[in-house]
């Protein structure tokens, strides 16, 4: 998929996606060893968007299982029509059951979920299990199988083993202890907030139109939010929304004035609100 560390950086920012050296390298290695990366983060980071990133700049089909409570095999692997199977039996009223039984559990009759789609065919793929700490701990039992052997069992059509493994991504926002199990089939990446200087590239890519000048008070500022004891610090993808914002405010500079008629943007609790519009010192930043 890629030739080098290099080669992964160039190719993300070609897409939209500036990789920072860590990210990079742990993309390019999680391709060459052919090996599941978990991804760790705070929401707004780019967790997903890295996935998405990878399948443009590899041409690769995305194939996205988002997580939820409740999630089970058949909405991540695998069920079958059976509306369809009703018909078919119905049709052949004179057959015997053995006879249908063979035809209903025939992949005509099979609905593939985004585990099993990820592992047929020979298309380049990228997997995107998405907010795994959200789905039950079971589940976890069924993705071992998957990103262990890149295979699936199917009891009436045998064992799908994949001719061409999908590069995988599991995001996770750490809202619940991941087994060691799963863990250990994986390479780990943690993405955190960027630092000032990529950020700020991160705002003049993202929001064209916002000068320099403007994209370093915008980071600036989110960084000294960041600072403060908010129940949600401010993302990377707040921090693009708020300098649209201002580009749509046609504001030039941060003022008090702004900052207090826009936090809504960048802050999404009322009591962070307060917080910030008490605390924050622009004149001091």
């Amino acid at each position: 998929m890629f030739t080098s560390v290099d080669d992964v950086s160039t190719r993300l920012a070609e897409t939209g996606y500036l990789a920072s050296p860590a990210v990079a390298t742990t993309v390019f290695l999680a391709a060459r060893l052919g090996k599941p990366l978990l991804v760790e983060g705070p929401a707004g980071v780019g967790k997903t968007e890295l996935a998405n990133a990878v399948a443009r700049a590899c041409d690769a089909r995305l194939v996205r299982l988002q997580c939820y409570e409740g999630v089970d095999e058949s909405r991540a692997l695998y069920e079958w029509n059976h509306a369809k199977q009703l018909l078919r039996i119905s049709a052949g009223r004179g057959e015997t059951w053995d006879e249908a039984r063979t035809d209903i559990f025939g992949e005509e009759f099979l609905l593939p979920r985004p585990l099993l789609t990820a592992i047929r065919g020979d298309d380049p793929k990228v997997l995107l299990i998405d907010e795994t700490d959200k789905a039950d701990v079971e589940i976890e039992g069924l993705l071992l199988e998957v990103l262990g052997d890149f295979q699936v069992t199917v009891p009436e059509l045998g064992t799908v083993t994949a001719t061409r493994q999908p590069f995988t991504v599991l995001t996770s926002n750490a809202t619940r202890e991941l087994s060691e199990a799963l863990r250990r089939r994986c390479l780990f990446l943690h993405i955190g907030f960027p630092d000032a200087e990529l950020e700020r590239r991160i705002v003049r890519l993202k929001a064209p139109g916002v000068d320099a000048a403007l994209a370093e008070s915008v980071v600036r500022v989110v960084g000294a939010l960041r600072a403060m004891d908010l129940r949600k610090a401010p993302s990377v993808a707040e921090t693009v929304d708020w300098a649209r914002t201002l580009l749509a405010l046609g504001a030039s500079t941060l003022d008090e004035t702004v900052v207090r008629d826009s936090l809504g943007v960048v802050l999404k609790h009322q009591d962070d609100i307060q917080k910030a519009a008490a605390k924050l010192d622009l004149d001091a930043l």
